[in-house]
């Protein structure tokens, strides 16, 4: 009989506070301006914090206020500056934007003790391994962003240089000639 009159209270607790919970989502949402979802949906969304904001929402909103950049975002480059150039109708200037190094960590086996630090601040989850184990980087996941480095007490993670393969490989673009140099 108590077991029985236990469920029903909870069971009614739960549906009147679900119920009062979507009211409340209902009426109390707050809106969020569509340039910045907009703007997030470009950014990476790796929350990786070289753009000096705590994740892409912030440097998002940033961007829609105009307190940053259009080449905020290091891993996006020059091809992310100029779709939030043209986004917000800016006029860039890419000649002081380098095009990112692409490396990827690598962890040597003969140093790791597998503390977990490395794992625990990567923000793609790339490092893959368990407590005491020796730990491995997925290539495709890592962006680069060095925190693993960072944290390593063995010094066992390095950044390398992505090898290229035939599925990474890219077509340079091609050198225009100049107008002074062309032939008529």
């Amino acid at each position: 009989m108590y077991v029985l009159s236990a469920i029903v209270s909870l069971t009614l607790l739960g549906l009147t506070l679900g119920f009062l919970l979507g009211i409340a989502g209902k009426y109390l949402k707050v809106e969020s301006s569509p340039i910045v979802d907009e703007l997030e949906s470009l950014l990476p969304g790796s929350q990786c914090g070289q753009c000096g904001f705590p994740g892409c929402r912030p440097a998002a909103e940033a961007l829609a206020e105009g307190k940053a950049p259009a080449t905020i975002c290091p891993p996006g480059g020059s091809a992310l500056a100029e779709q939030i150039a043209a986004l917000l109708g800016l006029d860039l200037d890419l000649s002081e934007v380098k095009e990112p190094e692409l490396l990827v960590a690598r962890v040597s086996e003969d140093t790791c003790t597998g503390c977990t630090r490395c794992f625990k601040v990567c923000p793609t989850d790339a490092i893959v391994g368990a407590p005491k184990q020796i730990h491995a980087v997925v290539a495709d996941a890592c962006i680069g962003c060095k925190k693993c480095v960072d944290v390593c007490p063995t010094e066992c993670l390095q950044m390398h240089p992505i090898e290229v393969t035939l599925r990474n490989w890219r077509w340079t673009k091609p050198v225009l000639p100049e107008e002074s140099n062309a032939v008529c």
